[in-house]
């Protein structure tokens, strides 16, 4: 009995640090999501970006911090052109629009990597040691370590961000209603680039740190769909949910690997996620703390 506590510990810590590293990707879909009422479905393709922009600087014998701060202001500058040429004229139109302009981009901004700088997998080395950290059972690589430090902080600087300050605030009341806020003399358009810069600014952090973990290909794209659970259970218009869906997301998928892998041949920490993604569907349509929006027809 002692061995298999120490077992499900281990297997809980593991996930629940991959979560909250899941959680700082999600904040990504919640930024865009509370300020323009609509779902970045290229969330993947923009850690994907940031990650091969940090790596190039890294091959031009730039030093890490220098590759760190070109991932950073490279994704705020192309959140903010990709939100004027693209975006910006759908303001206004149904949040549909913009999702299928999101999916397109997606489609766009993967296949940029192979036809420019190649698509080989590259390698992210942050000056973190190497020894792993150690509680009780568990085994946590120090880059897990750093990245839940990193979206602890994010994601509290966020929530005060939304709360008290004026242009969280404003940001809010553009998600809610465009017209409104327009009509108000908020200046829409502004809060619209904005929220898809803190968006480019999350996606860079997160390239940096999943990249370092896995490697750089178009294959690190594919954690925006990882994650897409996360945000689902959590709810899309709550960094709270995002931290919650995370933590379970991480746990659930430690937890199928370790007890179920065994009986099945492995696989099952891939799918877990979507199977409670759609059971909290049927019970919970808009998340643990998503908003309910009840509309009058």
């Amino acid at each position: 009995m002692w061995d298999e506590l120490a077992f499900a510990f281990a297997l809980v810590v593991s996930g629940l640090s991959i979560g909250m590293m899941y959680s700082l990707i999600a904040l990504g879909f919640v930024l865009v999501y509370k300020a323009t009422d609509a779902i970045n479905f290229a969330q993947g393709e923009f850690v994907m970006l940031a990650g091969f922009i940090a790596t190039t600087a890294l091959a031009a014998d730039l030093p890490i911090w220098a590759a760190i701060a070109a991932a950073v202001v490279g994704m705020i500058a192309l959140s903010f052109a990709l939100e004027r040429a693209v975006l910006r004229p759908l303001l206004g139109r149904p949040a549909v629009a913009v999702i299928m302009a999101t999916i397109g981009l997606a489609a766009i901004l993967r296949g940029l990597p192979p036809i420019t700088i190649g698509a080989q997998t590259r390698s992210l080395p942050l000056p973190i040691s190497d020894d792993p950290i150690f509680i009780w059972t568990a085994v946590v690589p120090p880059i897990q370590v750093v990245g839940v430090i990193v979206s602890m902080a994010f994601l509290a600087v966020f929530t005060l961000f939304f709360l008290k300050s004026r242009m969280g605030i404003a940001l809010r009341a553009v998600a809610d209603n465009q017209q409104v806020a327009m009509a108000m003399g908020i200046n829409v358009e502004r809060y619209f680039g904005i929220a898809w810069a803190m968006a480019g600014v999350v996606s860079a952090l997160g390239g940096i740190i999943w990249g370092s973990m896995l490697g750089v290909d178009t294959q690190l794209a594919l954690i925006g769909l990882k994650v897409f659970p996360v945000v689902i259970l959590g709810g899309l218009d709550s960094i709270v949910g995002a931290v919650v869906g995370g933590l379970i997301v991480g746990a659930v998928e430690s937890l199928a690997a370790g007890y179920l892998d065994p009986y099945v041949g492995g696989g099952t920490k891939d799918f877990a996620p979507y199977v409670l993604m759609i059971i909290t569907l049927m019970f919970k349509p808009y998340g643990i703390f998503g908003q309910r929006r009840i509309e009058r027809v």
